[in-house]
């Protein structure tokens, strides 16, 4: 999945809007950014194969059971099967995501999207601000996950739950196929959260963080 093919310029153009006008409002600084993904998952394409080639030689061995057919030579015939199936099972795994997700399991994909969003807090420097008020809303797109990550500052303030309302709205949006709009929503109820939370734009605030999102093809 592209990552500059999945939010239109219409789209990148209101989600910096969201964040400005968030940002007017609080001391938080939102930075919003998007993964095409955030692992291979080689392990289970590997599984995959594994797995297609178990299914190829039960179906071979059927197929022998029922009409005594081997066919050919008697080694194709044993060695054929494993490596179609596990070819095919191969291939599918690499192509299909609900199954390669399956078959990393739920587990392993939670933990590779929370690392990712780790290493995507640092990499942006979000902590960076003066009083430690910065927000990362990452998003992965191959796993569809979303993650809110606050900096000290604002983790003290905010309760998970109220993350997770952020977090689900967003992901709500993007399978209804509007990215952007949900996006912005969701910076925009950060600003709103915010700003209830007693995180308050002060006289002397400035932008210490880009306002575009960020985005990077994996």
């Amino acid at each position: 999945m592209h990552v500059e093919k999945f939010f239109s310029p219409a789209d990148l153009k209101e989600i910096e809007t969201a964040v400005r006008e968030a940002e007017a409002t609080t001391a938080g600084e939102i930075v919003p950014f998007v993964v095409s993904h955030s692992d291979h998952y080689e392990v289970a394409v590997w599984k995959g194969a594994v797995l297609g080639a178990f299914l190829a030689v039960v179906a071979a061995a059927a197929v022998y059971y029922a009409g005594g057919y081997w066919g050919g030579f008697l080694m194709a015939w044993i060695l054929l099967p494993s490596l179609a199936g596990g070819a095919a099972g191969f291939t599918a795994t690499a192509l299909i995501r609900p199954l390669k997700l399956w078959l990393a399991g739920p587990a392993a994909v939670d933990h590779h999207v929370r690392q990712r969003a780790v290493a995507a807090f640092l990499e942006n420097e979000v902590f960076r601000t003066r009083e430690r008020t910065g927000i990362l809303i990452f998003l992965s797109l191959l796993e569809r996950r979303v993650i809110v990550l606050g900096d000290s500052g604002i983790s003290a303030r905010v309760e998970q739950r109220e993350w997770d309302t952020v977090v689900a709205g967003i992901v709500e949006g993007i399978r209804s196929g509007q990215p952007g709009r949900a996006l912005a929503a969701g910076i925009r109820r950060c600003g709103e959260l915010l700003t209830r939370r007693g995180v308050a734009v002060r006289p002397d605030d400035t932008d210490e963080l880009p306002d575009q999102l960020r985005m990077r093809e994996e």
